[in-house]
């Protein structure tokens, strides 16, 4: 039997509540965060997790093993989990027949189970009348995941379930920095060039420069100024030498952007894995992180603020949310026609965040 588990309640007038400004903030500027990072399970598990990067690989690998047993194996004998998301991509539209038909039927398969998860997530009273879908993450970068995409999407028309379904408009890698604008009221912004952000993930960390453009078009014209990447899974460090690390990208960021002149507001935004507390403590979900950062006894914004220096003569606040839902705050500026929508993150699992539009978001969005 199928249990959901709703982790915000959803208000009945989100455009009539206040913002606030704090870590895990449910009233955004732009946004009410009807839900996020829900994890619906069924008697096989998670439900999202049949549309994640790892099942698609293991879609894949099944459907390779099928052809082993009769002496065909079109990858030359990589393992699958070594084959980059281009080279399937190639595979795809290459000439080799048996080559695409496997990624093909790969991908048909996993439309179907992301299909799946779609349908069980709108059932959920959070996700009730939701409009639009992006889908983010690594595998929406990829000719596959695209395609995996828009046959999910035909498979619930076809059905009659009324969704629109569309890739995220940023390089993921870049809309997990870019979204973090979306945390901070405009008068935190006001007379500043950029802020500083981080996505954290389990197997990677990036932290970046945002540069607002505001006089360009408001926050819809925000991108990554310069950003700097650590794949810490290869490094696998204590959490002390994770957050060093983090502080030192964050201190050569800074000192990059003085050089160029950029006013850096005193605001870093940060967006990790799992449930997050008014007061910044990862709840759960936090566990593949570099020591485990779940729990009270660690508090990444306290930390930071003994590592960092001071930014145009002033404390930094940190603002820390879910990263699905910080991914999700990169396509505010894009979902103006629309009231409800939510957004999936496909990478190790599944990302998910459900947004109500504000009335005074959309003014802010568009100024």
């Amino acid at each position: 039997m199928a249990v959901e588990s709703p982790v915000i309640d959803a208000p009945k007038e989100p455009a009539n509540e206040p913002a606030t400004l704090g870590h895990g903030g449910r009233v955004l500027p732009a946004v009410t965060v009807d839900a996020y990072n829900e994890e619906l399970r069924d008697e096989d598990g998670f439900v999202g997790d049949r549309a994640s990067g790892r099942a698609f690989r293991a879609i894949l690998d099944d459907w390779r093993d099928q052809l082993l047993r009769r002496g065909e194996d079109p990858f030359g004998g990589t393992p699958t989990g070594e084959i980059p998301k281009s080279k399937l991509d190639a595979y795809l539209k290459g000439a080799d027949p048996i080559a695409a038909g496997l990624v093909h039927t790969a991908v048909e398969e996993f439309a179907s189970e992301l299909a799946t998860v779609v349908r069980r997530f709108l059932r959920l009273a959070a996700w009730k009348d939701t409009e639009r879908i992006v889908i983010g993450g690594g595998l929406s970068s990829s000719h596959i995941g695209q395609l995996a995409m828009g046959r999910a999407m035909v498979m619930l028309t076809g059905e009659d379930i009324a969704i629109d379904l569309k890739t995220i408009e940023n390089h993921p890698d870049k809309a997990g920095l870019i979204g973090a604008a979306q945390l901070a009221p405009a008068w935190v912004l006001e007379g500043h060039d950029a802020i500083l952000a981080a996505d954290i993930g389990g197997s990677n960390l990036r932290v970046g420069v945002i540069e607002l453009k505001v006089k360009k078009g408001g926050l819809s014209k925000a991108s990554v100024w310069k950003h700097l990447h650590w794949r810490h899974r290869d490094d696998q460090p204590s959490r002390d030498n994770a957050v060093d690390r983090m502080a030192e990208m964050a201190q050569e960021l800074v000192a990059a952007a003085a050089g160029h002149k950029l006013k850096l507001a005193p605001f870093f935004g940060i967006g990790c894995p799992g449930l997050i507390d008014e007061r910044g403590i990862i709840r759960q979900g936090g566990q593949n992180l570099p020591g485990n950062w779940e729990g009270d006894g660690f508090n990444l914004a306290q930390e930071l603020a003994r590592r960092l220096p001071r930014v145009q003569g002033h404390e930094s606040l940190f603002v820390i949310h879910n990263d699905a839902v910080v991914q999700g705050l990169s396509e505010v500026a894009a979902m103006q026609d629309v009231s409800r929508w939510g957004i999936f993150t496909i990478g190790t699992g599944l990302g998910n965040a459900r947004f109500t539009n504000r009335a005074a978001g959309k003014k802010s969005a568009k100024e």
